[in-house]
């Protein structure tokens, strides 16, 4: 026998000692062995446990049965599965004893065992099991009616088993929903409540037509309340209450599923809305506030007649009188305590039933806003207004919620990302902003009272919506300053209550500071400043923290580096710097107190460091006291950092040479971001104290340099490069010594074909310094040499061994180090020249030289360039295609420093040299992108005449290249040249539409350009080419639209109205486009509008990233669905999309998933023909991954696995190991990684 088994066997007969305490112990002990996962127990011990813990729940004494209770849990999963259904039946019997006591143990047991069965999706058939077993006994506990008791925790444990497991019930949903419908009609109230709550989950999980019949037995029984009472209806207000409360049950669990019905349901519950029963009034709102969010598309029509309830009852309270007057109300305050007394004797508030009527409309106005962001104008004029004006509820739950939905309208209002208001035109987002600021001063003035008043939830409900509001209209608040700051500093001096409001004060001072302009903070500092003091020195320590960075923020907004002081710090100062000073020097803080306190004090003397007078120094030495602690070093290199960039030019000769090499033994150190904050703070003591630096800590901070000039972390490489750069100006003498291994490991660098540009930049401006100082710290034909010679060490021709991209780096450096000497920058191209010539130069050498003149061309001077020009046309027809490419790039960009010269002879080559045309094209798009604007406009109509005539070449590369020039030119002259568009589009061939529209593409940028209105403007015309007859043309419209809805979506925010229809046409099968073409003995089916139709789902995945608010989801989900039963490309997009969708707006995709999961079902079983060949493996294999992705997408929206269909497919994954394998992989996958929100398509 085990040691285990001889334990619990011993355990066991201790169970049945007479003696309770010897009872309660072993099962204690028995309880802390089954809660080890390492217990295995014997089929014998299994029975005995089994039994003895049964026997135990019959103890006489309460506290053992507990405590046997509690065992059944951790026993569910160590026993086998019979043994689970003894448990189960033992527990059913005792529900129906005679005994009370037995009854709720029983019952309790039963649940315990419930939440501890497996959920079926891992699989195990054990809770389908054990969930029949129970379902029987339970529907007969329900219909028999003696005992209330029993039913009601009948009807519980039903309603738990549902709501884990409804899906595997199936068999018994029909017997369910018949056994519980009578329930609703029963005397009780607990009864008919629990079957209200039992009946929301059946109806989540039921096959449709069951809840056709849930849904329809509900609407029959609910008379019109006009009519008069047939003798069939039940019209006592207490079934009407009930059955209204069902339907909101339904609503909220399996709203989804009414849609169909609310056009019969919607008046009724709004009839019902009117009867003079408050309890009624609020199962109809709670109703209607479920039926918007889950069926917002079919409340549509019904929105007005909800809104006119919301408003009419958010101010439903018959037994209090507002007064209007402001006299009354100041009048009302002063005498309050007398009133309250009085109004108490005569009229309890107990028996008030209208707050929760209210609180009740103001959710449900909260959904309608949030469910219908298309409204908010209407919203902003209707609702606004009474929200607003309803600040003044008397019951905190309601206050909450009313600010909760007035929340929700400042949330919708939100421009989305990468809005410009447009100086010209009003947009849709521009007119909403602007009816929100107009509510600004009534909201303030609704807000007054409520920042000072007594109740703690109120005030925090006002910062939260005040900080939402400044966050959208940044600068509104700060005519408003002096109710703030009479509301906050009220709120800090609160020392009666929690310390949560104090920090939300906090909080929204910090915030306020961020978005309000410095100057409405002047007057009130006086006043601000104590109270912020006094929470910076607080025993607790979350208080403290938010203050001290409170305090940053002021002295950050208030007093900013750069520009003229317009407050005095005088008075402030000293208080300021004697509180933080206080903060620093304790040393049994909290963490984050301390890294505030340093962060606050880096602010402060980096900011007002001159007026610290004494404290300066004192402030210093701790600074780098807390550099030697381990805890507290990193927030003190970010303080330090500030100090030294101070405009204030603040000595800082106490600290340079012992903080020196302190910092230098950061950079060993294992820690990142340790590593990058002292290289920032390296370079910043370098710019600023430069030659004060002592010569010998400078050395041992340069010696720790070489080893971090590596591939291996290319930020940390930059910020090195960067502090070399900033030393080798402030001491050349002192890189001296390490110039040779620190040079090897840049070059070294720069090999790599990963280099960033940023790490290039760095890399230039060193090496610019190298030869810069005076003498120079390395000579310019040395160090052109070093550069240069890793290509002119290659073998002959052995290819270029080195990547491009190595080649553009190098040029790039050699063009740096010219600009640097200008003197030997003509010797230099002289010597490019040569080796450009030169026959016996391997390919790197001449593909260098080309690249390394069309960066110094441009500085060498007209000498060498009458010569260049031969050398690059010669080099044209290089049999290298690397030469021939160089050559094209270096003379486009060697002709943008010399236009008059190079651009006629440019454009006489094009035309004269056919066959080198392409190559031409791309000098002539190097030269447009490198020239000026104005330089360009004399040669504007030639090019613009030539390229017209280039746009109906048969090759598509040229035309690219065409489109991208003439993108180019546009930008020279916008004005002049874009209206000439219109004319190409309406007069031109198919190519020459196309690369019009595909010039219009280049014309989006992702940053602000000033093009950017006058492009708007023509959005909409260039966009009706999606009617074009030709592909081609049509295609190209989709890329240029997508290209803008991805980079620039304010360009056609407000057009979508028209785009859409054109755009969701492009994603339908068109069969005029789909051929057979025969290939020997097989036919092979050739569908032509495949491109046009994966640009089109492109462009719709773009939308859902930039445009959400603007689209209709339920139009969008129909072009989705149809693209799920698509080509492989197309179903992978939609796959794709159908995820995103479950995330942004679960609820109407869930109310099709029933529909949404069929083709992805057919997908996840579609067999690959035998025979096939591997790629078609792949293909097969991918598109299933997708699928299972989008499904795991759609199992995260809660109500979507208690559908029927989908729990169908959920067992049909389950049961095939290949599926099963396959869905696991991906819930792993997405459980590491953080969610990939967007995917890159442009």
């Amino acid at each position: 026998m085990s040691t285990a088994a001889f334990h619990i066997s011993s355990l066991l007969e201790k169970m049945t000692s007479s003696d309770k305490d010897f009872r309660f112990m072993a099962t204690s002990d028995l309880m802390s062995e089954l809660q080890k996962d390492s217990i295995q127990l014997d089929e014998d011990s299994e029975r005995k446990v089994v039994k003895m813990l049964l026997r135990l729940l019959e103890d006489k004494n309460g506290e053992v049965q507990n405590l046997a209770v509690k065992c059944l849990g951790p026993l569910v999963g160590k026993v086998k599965e019979y043994q689970v259904e003894t448990i189960v039946d033992a527990l059913c019997a005792n529900m129906r004893s005679d005994k009370e006591q037995l009854r709720d143990i029983a019952g309790i047991g039963l649940k315990t065992v419930l939440s501890e069965l497996p959920p079926a999706a891992t699989g195990s058939g054990l809770a389908t099991n054990v969930c029949r077993k129970i379902t029987g006994q339970l529907t007969s506990a329900i219909a028999q009616q003696e005992d209330v008791a029993v039913q009601l925790e009948a009807l519980d444990i039903l309603s738990d088993m549902l709501s884990r497991l409804g899906a595997p019930l199936g068999a018994f949903h029909a017997s369910l929903l018949h056994c519980l419908l009578p329930q609703l009609s029963s005397p009780r109230l607990a009864v008919r409540k629990r079957a209200v709550g039992a009946l929301g989950h059946l109806a989540a999980a039921c096959s449709t037509d069951l809840f056709v019949e849930l849904a329809d037995h509900l609407l029959d029984r609910l008379p019109g309340p006009r009519a008069s009472a047939s003798p069939a209806s039940p019209a006592s207000p207490a079934a009407v209450r009930t059955l209204i409360q069902c339907l909101g049950s339904v609503g909220r669990q399996a709203g989804h599923r009414l849609g169909a019905h609310l056009d019969r349901l919607v008046p009724l519950v709004e009839e019902f809305c009117n009867l003079d029963d408050d309890e009624l009034r609020e199962s109809c709102l709670q109703a209607f506030e479920a039926f918007l969010k889950k069926c917002p598309k079919e409340m549509g029509p019904h929105v007005p007649q909800v809104t006119s309830l919301c408003l009419q009852y958010m101010k439903h309270d018959p037994n209090y009188n507002y007064d209007s007057d402001g006299e009354e109300e100041q009048m009302e305050t002063e005498d309050s305590e007398f009133s309250e007394q009085e109004s108490e004797d005569e009229y309890s508030d107990d028996d008030d039933m209208s707050w929760k009527v209210r609180r009740a409309a103001a959710k449900c106005m909260a959904a309608l806003i949030s469910s219908r962001p298309d409204l908010l104008p209407d919203f902003h004029r209707t609702l606004a207004p009474a929200l607003i004006c309803r600040f003044k509820e008397r019951e905190e739950n309601v206050k909450a919620d009313i600010f909760g939905a007035y929340i929700v309208l400042l949330r919708q209002t939100r421009p989305p990302k990468g809005w410009l208001e447009a100086i010209d035109e009003p947009t849709q987002t521009g007119s909403n902003l602007h009816m929100l600021r107009e509510q600004v001063p009534l909201v303030i003035k609704a807000l007054q009272r409520q920042l000072k008043d007594r109740s703690i939830r109120a005030r925090q409900g006002c910062f939260s919506l005040l900080a939402e509001l400044a966050g959208i209209l940044p600068g509104s608040l700060a005519e408003h300053m002096p109710v703030l700051v009479a509301g906050i500093v009220f709120s800090l001096a609160d020392r009666s209550s929690s310390s949560t409001i104090r920090m939300d004060s906090l909080a929204f001072l910090q915030g306020l500071l961020g978005t309000e302009p410095a100057e409405a903070f002047h007057p009130h500092l006086s006043a601000l400043l104590p109270p912020v003091m006094a929470c910076v020195s607080d025993p607790f320590y979350k208080i403290a923290a938010e203050a001290l960075l409170v305090l940053q923020e002021l002295v950050r907004a208030l007093w900013p580096l750069g520009r003229p002081r317009m407050l005095d710090p005088k008075p402030y100062v000293g208080e300021m710097s004697a509180a933080t000073l206080a903060r620093l020097r304790a040393t049994d803080l909290d963490q984050e107190v301390k890294e505030r306190a340093i962060s606050c004090m880096g602010h402060l003397v980096g900011h007002l460091g001159d007026r610290l007078g004494d404290d300066l120094e004192p402030s210093l030495l701790l600074l780098l006291d807390r550099l030697r602690n381990e805890i507290t070093r990193l927030p003190a290199v970010k303080a330090l950092t500030l100090v030294a960039l101070s405009p204030l030019q603040l000595d800082l000769q106490p600290i340079l040479a012992e903080s020196l090499p302190i910092l230098a033994s950061f950079l060993r150190k294992n820690q990142r971001a340790l590593r990058l904050a002292t290289l920032a703070a390296l370079d910043a003591l370098a710019q600023s104290q430069g030659l004060n630096l002592p010569p010998s800590a400078v050395r041992v901070v340069l010696a720790e340099l070489p080893a971090l000039v590596s591939e291996s972390d290319m930020h940390v490489a930059q910020l090195a490069v960067d502090f070399l750069t900033t030393v080798t100006q402030a001491q050349p003498a002192s890189l001296a010594e390490v110039s040779g291994p620190v040079l090897s490991e840049l070059l070294h660098l720069l090999r790599s074909p990963l280099l960033p540009a940023s790490v290039l930049v760095a890399a230039q401006g060193f090496l610019q310094a190298l030869v810069g100082t005076r003498p120079p710290c390395v000579d310019y034909a040395k160090l052109m040499g070093l550069l240069t010679a890793p290509v002119y060490e290659q073998a002959v021709d052995g290819g270029p061994g080195l990547h491009k991209q190595v080649f553009h780096s190098l040029a790039r450096c050699v063009a740096a180090l010219t600009a640097a000497c200008p003197q030997e920058a003509a010797s230099t191209a002289k010597r490019l020249v040569c080796d450009a010539r030169s026959p016996n130069s391997s390919t790197g050498v001449k593909v260098l030289a080309f690249l390394s003149l069309a960066e110094v061309g441009q500085v060498a001077g007209p000498g060498p360039q009458r010569e260049l020009k031969t050398v690059l046309l010669e080099a044209l027809g290089s049999p290298s295609e690397d030469v021939r490419t160089a050559a094209s790039y270096a003379l486009g960009r060697v002709g943008a420093g010399n236009l008059p010269d190079f651009l006629p002879f440019l454009l006489g080559q094009i035309e004269a040299e056919p066959r080198r045309q392409y190559l031409l094209l791309h000098s002539l798009r190097e030269a447009l992108g490198a020239a000026q604007p104005d330089s360009l406009k004399p040669y504007a109509e030639d090019i613009w005449a030539l390229l017209f005539q280039r746009c109906e070449g048969a090759e598509e590369g040229t035309r690219g290249v065409v489109a991208e020039c003439l993108g180019k030119l546009v930008l020279a002259n916008p004005p002049f040249l874009l209206p000439r568009f219109r004319k190409q589009l309406a007069a031109g061939q198919p190519h020459t539409r196309s690369t019009v529209i595909t010039a219009v593409k280049f014309l989006i940028s992702d940053q602000p350009h000033p093009i950017d209105p006058l492009l708007k403007s023509f959005i909409g015309e260039f966009m009706e080419s999606l009617q074009d007859p030709d592909l081609n043309v049509r295609r190209a419209t989709l890329t240029f639209f997508n290209s803008a809805v991805h980079n620039k979506p304010s360009l056609v925010r407000d057009r979508l109205g028209d785009i859409l229809p054109l755009l969701y046409q492009e994603t339908k099968i068109r069969r005029d486009l789909i051929r057979e073409v025969e290939m020997g003995p097989f036919k092979h089916t050739v569908d032509d509008g495949l491109d046009v139709r994966k640009a089109a789902f492109e462009c719709m995945y773009s939308l859902l990233e930039s445009c959400l608010g603007q689209l209709d989801i339920c139009e969008f989900l129909n072009h989705v669905e149809d693209g799920l039963k698509d080509h492989y490309d197309i179903r992978m997009l939609t796959f794709i999309m159908l995820a995103r969708l479950a995330t942004l707006c679960p609820a109407p995709v869930l109310q099709r998933v029933d529909r949404l999961i069929e083709p992805l079902r057919a997908t996840c079983i579609a067999k690959v023909k035998a025979g096939s060949v591997k790629q078609e493996f792949e293909k097969q294999d991918e598109l299933k991954r997708s699928a299972m992705r989008a499904v795991a997408a759609l199992l995260t929206i809660p109500e979507v696995g208690k559908s029927p269909i989908m729990a169908d497919f959920s067992s049909q994954i389950r049961s095939n190991p290949e599926l099963a394998a396959l869905f696991e992989s991906i819930q792993k996958d997405s459980a590491s990684a953080p969610s990939t929100d967007s995917m890159e398509l442009s």
